[in-house]
């Protein structure tokens, strides 16, 4: 089920989303779909209706992607890859407790290290967690980088 604001409608067969379904998790395959005038407002918006916990965004500019990366206010923050990354093990941690949206005490993906504050960025091409799972995945690389 899907649910747009007044411009998605124009654009393709979906129902109008209400104010509500903006800060709506469904738990379910549903989706609501806002299109947004630019970078700026895209921010602002999941800043005030995003759970806090995974956003991501798709684009080859670097400058937007650093810019949405640094302002957006979640715990794990991507770039050109699947908000599927978002995990403890996937991130070196080991078995996570919980993934907490909070900015106190713990935040994002929560394991034994749960005491100091995160915000995880991610950087791919497009990698999928998929190439990762299964018999045949890709083995995961933890190393500290400069910060």
């Amino acid at each position: 089920q899907i649910f747009g604001c007044k411009k998605t409608t124009s654009i393709i067969d979906v129902k109008p989303a209400a104010e509500e379904d903006w800060a709506t998790e469904y738990l379910d395959y549903i989706l609501s779909i806002k299109v947004v005038a630019d970078l700026d407002e895209a921010i602002e918006h999941i800043n005030r209706f995003g759970s806090g916990h995974t956003d991501t965004i798709v684009t080859s500019d670097k400058d937007k992607a650093d810019k949405f990366m640094e302002l957006v206010d979640s715990g794990n923050v991507f770039w050109n890859c699947s908000t599927r990354f978002s995990d403890g093990f996937r991130y070196g941690l080991g078995a996570e407790v919980g993934i907490s949206t909070n900015k106190i005490h713990a935040r994002g993906p929560v394991g034994l290290e749960g005491l100091v504050i995160y915000k995880w960025k991610l950087m791919g091409t497009g990698q999928i967690v998929a190439d990762y799972s299964g018999k045949n995945g890709k083995k995961f690389t933890h190393k500290k980088l400069d910060a």
